[in-house]
């Protein structure tokens, strides 16, 4: 997730977000797998859900629901982190819990590590995204990034990182360019330190998350997703050639992970926030640039969805749009339990497609799979 309104221990966290809506039921993508057996529903909706915690100490109401299997993973925030042997020992708690779930894939452990401000674990990468970018090595310095996140995730048992940022800022001191967090406003450039950054940090067994699809580069040092309502205008045209232009190298070095925008982009979906929209996600991200990996929301608690609903209304809305994870990053375990009980609730009830559920589910496990 991105947040950018959180001073945190060791980092300055950013997060944007924005409204949901009940939408349509996106197409389900073919996978070569098949569900495991004997799940119940409610258990599958559970590896949909991230869920956060306060404190340094998971609680076992939590530790108890991922032993159940039904939970998908964790991120952590500075709060959860008061040094990396306390977090490793946290970390290796959940695993733990894990090991006796019916669901045999990792469960997913991230962080924003994007590195500069943008930081939860001390350490690399010490690189904020503009001094990558203003580098004469500028390349080389992204790949270095890249390895030096994924080690110190992996140092402390984590397998996913929510980074990197594609945003193309615009004018200096801008939403993005004010921390730091994008590479250049150049989207050529932005598309190949993106890939260098993701490609070298996979390497280490760590997953990448691309974000904030299809682009938060245009927004105003206020517009803030994590606090408000965002409309951006760009056309269509500059989203397509600027924006978007800044993913395909990494969709094609195989990026596990894309994380939408909550802002509204009133050019492609007047309505509804990125990742809300099946409109962006199925014919912008699937379709134009042929992703076929999973998708991940921003912050749920995000103050731009508003508008949408409380936290179960949202989570099925995304879900229905075409979100495989749903990120609950309030800190409260019971967010991520009224998630998850919403979506197995509109699974039942019909609201949700279930070959799109199914095949949701699919791409998430999936790619567990290839994680430690």
């Amino acid at each position: 997730m991105g947040s950018i309104s959180d001073v945190v221990r060791w980092a300055v966290v950013v997060t944007m977000a924005g409204p949901l809506a009940l939408v349509g039921t996106p197409a389900p993508l073919a996978t070569n797998s098949t569900l495991p057996t004997g799940l119940s529903t409610d258990q599958l909706a559970g590896q949909r859900v991230i869920y956060s915690y306060p404190g340094a100490t998971p609680p076992q109401s939590l530790l108890d629901r991922i032993s159940q299997g039904r939970a998908g993973g964790v991120i952590f925030f500075g709060e959860n982190i008061q040094s990396a042997a306390q977090i490793k020992g946290a970390v290796d708690q959940l695993r733990q819990a894990a090991s006796k779930s019916p669901v045999h894939q990792p469960l997913l452990l991230m962080t924003d590590q994007e590195g500069g401000l943008v930081r939860r674990l001390p350490g690399a990468p010490t690189m904020s995204e503009k001094q990558i970018g203003q580098a004469a090595n500028a390349q080389q310095q992204a790949a270095n990034a890249g390895t030096g996140a994924g080690q110190n995730l992996a140092s402390v048992d984590m397998n996913f990182n929510l980074a990197p940022v594609l945003d193309v800022y615009r004018t200096p001191g801008d939403f993005d360019d004010s921390a730091q967090r994008s590479y250049s406003t150049d989207p050529a450039k932005v598309n190949t330190l993106g890939a260098a950054f993701v490609s070298a940090q996979q390497q280490t067994g760590v997953a990448a998350t691309v974000k904030h699809f299809p682009g938060l580069g245009s927004a105003t040092t206020q517009q803030n997703t994590d606090e408000q309502p965002v409309t951006l205008t760009a056309s269509a045209d500059t989203l397509r050639n600027v924006d978007e232009a800044a993913y395909p190298a990494s969709v094609a070095a195989g990026a596990k992970s894309v994380m939408l925008s909550w802002a509204i982009y009133s050019s492609l979906d007047p309505k509804l926030p990125a990742g809300l929209s099946p409109t962006i996600i199925n014919q912008e991200l699937r379709g134009r640039l042929g992703f076929k990996g999973v998708t991940i929301t921003d912050a749920l608690e995000a103050g731009a969805l508003k508008a949408f609903g409380d936290t179960g209304q949202r989570a099925v809305s995304a879900a229905g749009a075409g979100m495989d994870l749903i990120l609950c990053s309030g800190r409260d375990v019971s967010q991520g339990d009224q998630a998850a009980a919403a979506i197995s609730a509109a699974v039942t009830n019909n609201q949700l497609d279930h070959s799109a559920f199914d095949a949701s589910v699919e791409r998430v496990l999936d790619m567990r799979g290839t994680l430690r």
